[in-house]
């Protein structure tokens, strides 16, 4: 892989642009022996929360024909744990690719105390703070994304607990990007992930069942990327920090629009439920795309996208 693929962000260098998801990949471990880990981007870990999470009744994972939607709620063993076992397989295992924890929370507090738990650890490099999951909002209802002033209290409580970088993931079906992100670089984050999943419902045709054992859930796959490259492109417009688009990659022409949209890297998901190793692939379509483009480097795709922020016309006399 030639050098042209490295990127500088977040206080560390990715050798290059792509990722795994959160809540694609476990920690790791559990993809090691068909993925090539070390070669990608880096990797974002399955969300921790506070207390071990069994997650939600089964089905928890359905195909429909444009991707899948999903409800696990967020299963995981626990902060506690994760920094017992997760970590140190990471630390030994991701010498080269980047390692982001994802944390959740149903309050404020919560998402501070795994943070607390697991700052002095080695292992990885950032937060993705999860203030998104269609599958797992606060209490009261909505998800701290969509409300500019929640989201806000959780980022000053985390990053009055670490230095680390913080990025936060934000939701698709967010009207307006510009308050939420306001509010978050007030907070103290360093950049932000586009998009998580979009709230749907499968139902069984013949009995008008739910699919997913919890009913609706997170929808994402190739029905998601449209709307992923936008929520990237509409977040540019409203800040100079690190953009991470994710949502239906599963070729190099996928990923690269999210580039030219203005994301610096990508987090691949659902494809590798279905071609584990889709991830490399992608690597390396990017990596001949820039040679073959005569570019010097990734980072000419970054933001490139020939599309002008035009104003609606006012409307003329009749």
């Amino acid at each position: 892989m030639s050098s042209s693929m490295a990127q500088e962000l977040l206080g560390t260098s990715f050798q290059n642009p792509v990722l795994l998801a959160a809540g694609t990949c476990g920690f790791g471990e559990e993809i090691a022996e068909v993925v090539e880990l070390d070669r990608l981007g880096g990797l974002v870990t399955k969300s921790v929360t506070l207390e071990p999470r069994l997650g939600n009744p089964a089905p928890r994972v359905a195909e429909f024909r444009a991707g899948m939607v999903n409800s696990v709620g967020l299963a995981n063993p626990g902060a506690h744990e994760v920094r017992k076992r997760k970590l140190p397989w990471l630390r030994e295992r991701m010498v080269r690719a980047r390692v982001l924890v994802s944390v959740a929370g149903h309050t404020p507090d919560e998402f501070v105390r795994v943070v607390e738990i697991l700052d002095d650890a080695d292992g990885f490099q950032a937060y993705e703070i999860n203030l998104s999951c269609p599958n797992d909002t606060r209490r009261g209802g909505l998800a701290f994304a969509l409300d500019p002033d929640a989201a806000a209290r959780v980022l000053e409580g985390v990053r009055r607990r670490t230095e680390r970088p913080l990025v936060a993931k934000l939701a698709p079906n967010t009207p307006d990007f510009g308050p939420v992100i306001r509010a978050l670089e007030g907070a103290g984050v360093d950049g932000f992930t586009l998009v998580n999943t979009l709230p749907g419902l499968v139902l069984d045709p013949e009995t008008g069942e739910p699919a997913l054992g919890a009913g609706a859930g997170g929808m994402s796959g190739p029905a998601i990327r449209a709307v992923g490259v936008h929520a990237v492109w509409s977040a540019a417009a409203h800040t100079r920090l690190p953009l991470l688009g994710v949502g239906g990659i599963a070729e190099g022409q996928d990923a690269v629009q999210y580039l030219m949209a203005g994301a610096s890297l990508v987090q691949m998901g659902s494809a590798s439920f279905w071609d584990p190793r889709s991830s490399g692939r992608v690597v390396n379509w990017l990596d001949a795309a820039v040679r073959r483009r005569g570019l010097d480097h990734v980072r000419a795709l970054v933001g490139s996208a020939r599309l002008e922020r035009k104003k609606p016309q006012e409307p003329g006399p009749e």
